[in-house]
């Protein structure tokens, strides 16, 4: 039963595979890319700013 719910997850992500050219090095980005950083970037600010307190 341990394989065979093994096997159904693991192909149940192959609908989520992405064309060439994402994750971090690839060779284009989206806008939801670039507004993940920005947010990212962002909490990290929060944070800095919350602990000076």
């Amino acid at each position: 039963m341990k394989h065979l719910l093994t096997l159904v997850t693991a192909l149940t992500t192959l609908p989520a595979l992405a064309h060439d050219g994402h994750g971090l090095f690839g060779s284009h980005w989206h806008p939801t890319d670039a507004l993940g950083f920005v947010a990212v970037a962002g909490l990290i600010a929060l944070a800095v700013w919350l602990s000076k307190k």
